[in-house]
């Protein structure tokens, strides 16, 4: 089944798209002015330290000052000469009292590692990555790792082998899937590149004073290219001539095998119209998901965490036993929620609540199910289990903002809430108004401005003697204006409070 990566860059707004068949698995959103900032280095200065949480607060020139567990500080054990491993813990252990590692004022290179949220601040890192196509070079360790991903186990001795040979002295590489097949001469032309860009980083941060920008992760074209293109995409197709060059540049560096696969979309049709994409972008924010046998999601995003709640919906199962409909359920809810949760690029806690099953075998199989369903997702995902409850707990490592997080902003009239007040409630509080300024000695007229929502529900108050009343849809549904009127004329289409005058 083809693989395709479609990209559609309009003015500031790039879309990416990749799809499988006619299955769309991930969608993202690249505004420019607003891009993502993990990956991000900066030259940051401490600001405050908290010896009771282990952590730091690093100011890196942005609205809300970055977070710093001890944890994340790169420790030099150098002087580590004991044998004795309980000796060498101890001295580590000593050694990462964050008071210890730092001090306010103190400069510091660090790595943004996961996005701001709500209102927390960026998470950072001391430990500096700096990610290429096949290859991550990790210059404060001196270690070769391989992906997961390739499970072959000669072919991880042969990565591991090749990357020692042409590795930076002193340096360590994480080998991303990408590598897998090729030879040392491709890494080694890819090593020097990534090499060069962190002497870059070293020599900008020695000439800058925190708090900076040092290094800035690069356009939506270089990512994708480096992180998406790989020997498994059919074509990478990209309606923006410009863009179509630039990424054409990054895979002539990092994957000159596969630039014939980069094409340029020049239809008038918009490229997600096109290939049936764009209505697959609005159904991605939308609360209920439907399943193809009549059951449906839905899914809620909060701050602190994402609930996705299956419902049988019409789905009536296929044979008389009640335990084997659920499980059939809530294995097809399974498959969907992998899918959702990727598409929409959900990070952090995540917990589902599955139709409840008895038969424990029943229980620790739909977990398998989940697990395979999240097998190709490239985010790491980490599935706890059951709860006493029988709730799933869940975790997706945060790498940016959610497909909506991006896309959609909180609602002027709920403030975010997603319900409002309905309009008996809207109408009362108006009266109420009423009530208190003629308590309060007004004895003027008094006009009620009120949307067409809560109108009708206003009209079934009691009578009020020189109260008025008028549509203004100007004004949201929670919102109503009760003045005090000294003209008349101020009162033309107004109508009487049930006839009073």
């Amino acid at each position: 089944m083809s693989c395709e990566i479609i990209m559609d860059v309009t003015g500031d707004l790039t879309r990416v798209a990749l799809r499988r068949g006619r299955e769309i698995l991930e969608m993202y959103i690249d505004i420019r002015g607003s891009e993502k900032l993990a990956g991000n280095i900066y030259k940051g200065r401490v600001q405050n330290i908290l010896p009771g949480m282990q952590a730091a607060f690093v100011d890196i020139g942005l609205e809300k000052n970055a977070f710093l567990y001890a944890g994340d500080i790169m420790v030099d054990t150098a002087d580590f000469e004991d044998t004795d491993e309980s000796k060498v813990e101890k001295k580590l252990r000593d050694q990462t009292a964050i008071k210890k590692m730092l001090k306010v004022g103190q400069e510091l290179l660090v790595q943004v590692i996961k996005e701001p949220g709500g209102t927390k601040g960026p998470r950072v890192t001391t430990h500096l990555t700096v990610p290429g196509h096949t290859c991550v070079l990790v210059p404060s360790v001196n270690y070769v790792g391989v992906s997961r991903r390739i499970e072959d186990e000669q072919e991880r001795a042969r990565l591991k082998t090749q990357i020692e040979q042409v590795k930076p002295d002193g340096m360590g590489v994480i080998v991303r899937t990408a590598a897998k097949g090729l030879s040392a001469q491709h890494f080694e032309r890819e090593l020097v590149a990534l090499k060069e860009q962190y002497d870059r980083v070293q020599a900008r941060a020695a000439r800058v004073k925190a708090p900076a920008l040092v290094y800035c992760d690069e356009s939506p074209a270089y990512r994708v290219v480096r992180d998406m293109f790989t020997d498994e995409i059919d074509r990478l197709i990209i309606n923006d001539e410009d863009t179509w060059q630039s990424a054409r540049s990054v895979a002539r560096v990092y994957a000159p095998q596969l630039i014939d696969r980069i094409e340029l979309y020049k239809n008038d049709l918009p490229i997600f119209d096109a290939y049936g994409l764009e209505s697959k972008f609005k159904t991605a924010m939308e609360r209920k998901v439907w399943l193809k046998n009549g059951g449906y999601l839905v899914i809620d995003q909060t701050e602190a965490l994402t609930v996705i709640d299956v419902n049988t919906g019409s789905y009536v199962g296929t044979t008389a036993d009640l335990q084997q409909t659920v499980f059939e359920m809530n294995r097809e809810a399974a498959v969907e929620i992998a899918r959702q949760v990727r598409l929409r690029d959900i990070s952090g806690i995540i917990i589902i609540d599955f139709i409840d099953m008895k038969p424990e075998e029943n229980r620790q199989a739909l977990l398998e199910q989940l697990r395979a369903a999240f097998k190709d997702d490239r985010t790491k995902t980490n599935i706890v289990g059951l709860t006493g409850l029988g709730l799933v707990e869940m975790t997706r490592k945060k790498l940016r903002k959610s497909l909506s997080g991006v896309a959609q902003c909180t609602c002027p009239m709920c403030h975010g809430q997603g319900r409002i007040l309905n309009a008996q409630q809207v109408a009362y509080g108006a009266v109420r108004d009423v009530q208190r300024m003629r308590a309060g000695g007004y004895i003027c007229d008094l006009l009620i401005e009120i949307n067409r929502y809560a109108i009708d529900a206003l009209r079934t108050m009691k009578d009020m003697p020189g109260v008025y009343y008028i549509q203004n849809d100007a004004l949201g549904s929670e919102q109503y204006q009760v003045t005090c009127v000294h003209n008349s004329e101020v009162l033309r289409g107004a109508k009487p409070l049930f006839g009073n005058s």
